[in-house]
């Protein structure tokens, strides 16, 4: 088939490597100057460095061109805080094909997840995310990863067509919510694992952490509709799992610096890539609270960020917390 990969940072040109070695594949990158870069060197050098891409993966920094193609496959690979101008834009295009996005957050000022964005600028269009546990160099090193496509049959049945072989599974869901907040609200329990780690609380307080985030993202995810069950999925555990402890997180790489003293902004300036959790965490908040569901990992993560609390100060406020039942 034809995929158009919208979003030509480190995800993008990950899984436009992984879907060029069956498909016909245009890659859209915003920059011009980086475009052509990545077009004559077939190399993404400023996000991905290290990975030949192949001659069937044409960059361009025109959208109609990518869009005007015909793909029959849409894959948005922009932060979360590029989706909705993406999909306004496709819905400007006229653009008919299914279509999957990348990214895993609440959207700023909003606190909307991606399938609600849909919702209000594509229609009845087929849209989901392709979410779960996966470094984009590690997916483009064709190492083992395993996907999950949530949306309509329709949908997952082209996203399962597409990248379903190789090294790379995929496993389809109906229920987006869940793959959604699962996807999210990790990023923010990675920032906390970093802070953590930073403090060398040791294994037994990451264990802790990890799994009481896990419970945090359970009731916010129930609570906005979606199923339990998808929590012990790819998009849950496995997505957290990977974020919390991989040396390749972002997030987690977020929480260490701030853990070791840094500020956020410079630690933003350094990192050179967007991490989700920073912007997400505020929205993830925020609809907690609007919904009475307590998430005190959330609220302190929030309080680092903002500089309101100190990461030792952070760490003193949750052990301080009154016992109760582990499964409240």
């Amino acid at each position: 088939m034809r995929i158009a990969v919208l979003g030509g940072g480190a995800w993008g040109t990950a899984i436009a490597l992984v879907a060029a070695s069956r498909h016909e594949v245009d890659l859209f990158v915003r920059d011009p100057v980086q475009a052509v870069a990545v077009r004559s060197a077939h190399e993404n050098t400023q996000y991905l460095a290290g990975f030949r891409l192949p001659e069937n993966v044409r960059a361009s920094a025109e959208l109609a061109g990518v869009l005007g193609a015909a793909p029959q496959l849409i894959l948005i690979a922009t932060p979360t805080s590029g989706l909705r101008a993406t999909m306004q834009a496709l819905a400007r295009f006229g653009a008919s094909a299914p279509v999957a996005w990348l990214c895993k957050g609440f959207e700023r000022d909003t606190g909307l997840l991606g399938h609600q964005i849909a919702a209000q600028e594509l229609g009845a269009l087929p849209a989901g995310p392709l979410s779960g546990p996966s470094f984009a160099q590690e997916v483009a090193a064709g190492q083992p990863t395993a996907l999950t496509v949530a949306g309509s049959g329709a949908l997952c049945d082209v996203v399962t067509a597409a990248f379903h072989a190789g090294a790379v599974r995929v496993y389809a869901t109906d229920d987006v919510t869940g793959v959604e907040v699962g996807g999210a609200v990790k990023n923010v329990m990675a920032i906390a694992t970093g802070i953590a780690d930073a403090l060398h609380l040791g294994n037994n307080a990451r264990a802790a952490l990890i799994t009481r985030g896990l419970a945090e993202i359970t009731r916010l995810g129930i609570a906005l509709g979606a199923r339990a069950e998808t929590f012990m999925g790819l998009t849950g555990v496995g997505d957290l799992l990977l974020t919390c402890t991989g040396e390749l997180s972002r997030n987690r790489q977020v929480g260490l610096r701030l853990g070791q003293g840094i500020s956020l902004a410079r630690v933003l300036a350094e990192l050179g890539h967007v991490a989700e959790g920073v912007w997400s965490a505020p929205e993830v908040a925020r609809r907690a609270r609007e919904l009475g569901v307590e998430m005190p990992i959330t609220e302190v993560v929030c309080a680092v960020l903002a500089d309101r609390l100190t990461p030792q100060a952070a760490l003193e406020q949750l052990l301080a917390r009154d016992p109760r039942r582990e499964d409240e």
